[in-house]
């Protein structure tokens, strides 16, 4: 079968998934201003924002072109990841293109979840689901930009201990990601508000806010301990610089995100505060992809302009 002749660049490659990575954190935080602005139900059904109408009508009023406005961004992310899968498939990069589909599908998934939370009245739980899917396609788009940056991959740059350990960080990130959603499930800002006495009108989880905030807050304690464990042990080993680095960039964005945690937390939960936490978490999910990624050096095999497929894509 005849092989079509590379129509993108290994540069062009890279814009594309650094793009479709953008795109898929600014969504998550426009998401999270849906809900804090109680505009979750402001397109009070779907696929069609009314019963009778595609679009927001004037009746919605502010919410509504608030909830249809995000919306409407799911077509921009699903033109930046056809334009990744595009990219990839013309180029020789045949290692992307596993990641290159997985974050596309990822797209129709979180429409179907993200209309399945509005038709069950803003549910915590399918709310917490359509969150955490968010965040594991912010880490396979994080991926497929950093590899698509280098030729293939490599064999890993650390002993089985230290990769060990950066696997079990990456599980307690998830456990904080997850733990967080809780705490959001059972706390005011629910996505929706009956502005006549400012009382939310969904249902939350029913777990006490305080012992799941405390629980979070315990486990984001434990992440912080052990990246910086691991970074005291990067340096004691004289690992390479792109794993510390990764490792210190991630203690750096975790310290912030856990301030403005607690700033939030003692001051009430401020709007502007949980939507900074919002982007804060989007951010650990990605350099947290970063450092996991940095274990395996770039292949030596095929220079990063070569036309040839990757060593690395057909092992």
């Amino acid at each position: 079968m005849p092989v079509l002749p590379s129509a993108f660049s290994p540069a062009a490659v890279s814009r594309a998934a650094l793009v479709n990575a953008v795109a898929n954190g600014a969504i998550v935080v426009t998401g999270g201003a849906v809900r804090l602005t109680g505009s979750g139900l402001g397109c009070p059904t779907w696929p069609r924002c009314t019963e009778k109408s595609l679009v927001a009508t004037p009746e919605l009023a502010a919410h509504g072109l608030i909830e249809f406005g995000n919306r409407t961004l799911t077509f921009v992310l699903t033109a930046a990841a056809i334009a990744a899968v595009v990219a990839v498939f013309r180029s020789a990069r045949r290692d992307l293109r596993s990641l290159a589909v997985l974050s596309f599908l990822g797209i129709p998934a979180q429409a179907v979840l993200g209309g399945i939370t509005v038709l069950t009245h803003l549910n915590p739980w399918i709310v917490a689901a359509h969150f955490l899917l968010s965040m594991v396609l912010v880490a396979v788009a994080t991926t497929l930009w950093l590899r698509s940056r280098e030729p293939g991959v490599g064999s890993p740059l650390l002993r089985r201990p230290l990769v060990l350990l950066i696997t079990g960080l990456g599980a307690v990130t998830a456990a904080v990601l997850v733990l967080g959603t809780l705490v959001t499930g059972s706390g005011p800002h629910s996505g929706d508000l009956d502005e006549k006495n400012g009382v939310t009108t969904v249902d939350r989880m029913g777990f006490d806010p305080e012992a799941v905030s405390q629980l979070h807050a315990d486990v984001v304690f434990l992440l912080i301990g052990l990246t910086v464990a691991l970074l005291v042990a990067l340096y004691a080993t004289d690992s390479p610089d792109r794993i510390r680095r990764a490792a210190r960039d991630l203690v750096i964005v975790q310290l912030a995100q856990g301030l403005v945690g607690f700033v939030q937390y003692f001051t009430g939960l401020p709007v502007v505060l949980v939507l900074v936490h919002m982007l804060g978490a989007v951010l650990i999910t990605a350099f947290t992809a970063r450092l996991v990624w940095s274990v395996r050096g770039p292949s030596s095999e095929v220079p990063l302009d070569s036309p040839a497929e990757p060593a690395a894509a057909t092992r």
